[in-house]
């Protein structure tokens, strides 16, 4: 079953006995691969004989690739297979896809994501700045509108008409 899932796939991770073996099938962006092969490697050397063996397929974009209607409906072979286990950071109702964390978050250097170790400190210390009851309520979010779900995020968005307290920032990844 999971030899259907590698055409989706960009990398496989192999675990057995706590150790970590990987098989690259195509370049993914920039470094997201490399940190969620960092981020699993950290969790075999913070948790030793707690991972059990597995054998994952992960896509590092941002678009699902399992989707539904190729395993079930009107464009559903008539008895397909079931579908492949990818992991993926993003998720849609018409998907597939097993949400898995993206741990590029934990420092990626082509978009001047700095180390976690820095960037908690920096939260840390504009935390003590204001005391909590005293803080704006406001929710922020910055990425791409790549998914109807984003697109329809960005609609809460300030407007003339309408602020719900929520900033939106749309990011060009090629320029930043």
């Amino acid at each position: 079953m999971i030899e259907s899932g590698i055409p989706s796939a960009d990398f496989r991770l192999v675990i057995v006995d706590g150790n970590a073996f990987v098989d690259r099938y195509r370049p993914s962006y920039q470094t997201r691969d490399l940190f969620t092969i960092w981020g699993i490697l950290q969790l075999l050397k913070l948790y030793p004989g707690k991972v059990p063996d597995l054998d994952l397929l992960f896509y590092c974009g941002d678009e699902t690739v399992i989707m539904k209607s190729h395993y079930k409906g009107l464009f559903a072979a008539s008895s397909p297979p079931p579908p492949p286990p990818v992991f993926h950071y993003c998720g849609e109702k018409a998907a597939l896809d097993i949400i898995f964390p993206d741990w590029t978050f934990w420092g990626w250097v082509e978009v001047n994501i700095k180390p976690w170790e820095e960037i908690v400190k920096a939260v840390k210390k504009g935390a003590a700045r204001v005391r909590w009851e005293k803080r704006e309520p406001y929710a922020y979010w910055k990425g791409t509108a790549t998914s109807k779900d984003r697109s329809d995020l960005l609609k809460c968005n300030l407007s003339h008409t309408h602020d719900w307290n929520i900033r939106l920032y749309l990011q060009d990844w090629v320029k930043k």
